[in-house]
């Protein structure tokens, strides 16, 4: 196939600040790989936001083309398990960190790294989820299989206005669960009340106690999207074999703790990465969100066009987000 052009969100390095913006790039810089795949929409995700600023951690190389995730239609494959037309998923692995990213209208990608698109979602929906609602579902299955009811106490998540949170409070509300949203951001508390959250918190007035290794029980399970001395907060307020997943270290990558909420109550401490979760339990997680865990996710979701994108990454680094930003690509 000859090489054609395309429109893609570029990162760079401009005179010692990174800048992103949207630019005609060529299709033979994309990495050989066994799918080519016509991006359609994506989705905007924290580790996006820091591979666009320039975060070595993430992305070592640049020029480059962020997006985590992306979903759209096969346009050409040496893969036998794909075909030209079929819609499908593509989250997390390499995707968006060193290997071009869904920013831009194509990617191209190893067959394994594929989802077909579940049956009951669209492309749309599908990336109403993306990471940042894998990570969450997942978060939540991880409480299920503890054998947590919602009979059992409420949930708290921290990070609540952020596109995990949100998504992990509607999930919770979803399945039944009382759910305590933990956010800095009490303007936004009628937006959590919409989504779910039956009590909401502010993180500011919270009083950490680190003078007490045990509080009061105040939840038998909970998503924290932040980490640092709030994830040592929840820890030691949760209930008799309780669960806790974490996800997130925006408040610090540190976790100061006492050991008497694991010996003394039982209560269990996960870690969520989607980047590295099985390719089975990713296809029993998107089956469920296209299923019983399907609901309307319309009011955690804003729509914005690839030209866009560089202000919202913006208000990402900033704090300044609230729900889940879904990027709208435009035809190559």
């Amino acid at each position: 196939m000859d090489p054609f052009t395309y429109k893609a969100l570029v990162a760079e390095e401009v005179n010692g600040e990174f800048r992103q913006s949207i630019q005609s790039i060529s299709s033979a810089d994309l990495p050989d790989h066994d799918v080519l795949i016509q991006v359609h929409l994506s989705s905007l995700n924290y580790k996006d936001m820091l591979s666009a600023t320039g975060h070595a951690g993430v992305t070592n190389q640049y020029p480059f083309t962020p997006g985590i995730d992306a979903a759209g239609t096969v346009f050409k494959s040496r893969d036998k398990r794909y075909k030209e037309g079929d819609k499908v998923i593509v989250t997390s692995y390499d995707l968006g960190m060193n290997t071009p990213g869904g920013f831009g209208n194509f990617i191209s990608v190893p067959g394994d790294w594929i989802i077909p698109l579940p049956e009951k979602l669209s492309l749309r929906e599908s990336m109403m989820i993306g990471t940042s609602g894998l990570t969450a579902a997942m978060g939540v299955q991880k409480i299920l299989n503890q054998g947590i009811q919602s009979s059992d106490g409420s949930v708290v998540v921290t990070g609540s206005t952020g596109a995990v949170g949100s998504f992990a409070i509607a999930l919770l509300s979803k399945l039944g669960f009382s759910v305590t949203a933990i956010t800095g951001k009490m303007d936004e508390t009628s937006f959590l009340q919409s989504i779910g959250a039956d009590n909401v918190v502010n993180r500011f007035d919270l009083d950490l106690r680190k003078d007490r290794p045990l509080l009061s029980s105040k939840w038998i399970a909970g998503v924290d999207c932040v980490g640092g001395e709030l994830l040592d907060l929840i820890l030691r307020q949760t209930a008799h074999n309780g669960s806790i997943t974490c996800c997130g270290n925006v408040a610090g990558d540190t976790l100061n703790t006492s050991i008497y909420p694991f010996i003394l109550r039982g209560v269990s401490l996960f870690g969520i990465d989607t980047g590295i979760a099985k390719m089975e339990d990713r296809l029993s997680v998107w089956k469920k969100l296209s299923d019983e865990w399907f609901f309307n996710k319309e009011p955690i979701c804003r729509f914005v066009k690839l030209s866009n994108l560089p202000d919202e990454i913006t208000k990402m680094k900033k704090s300044q987000q609230v729900g889940k930003v879904v990027i709208q690509l435009p035809d190559s």
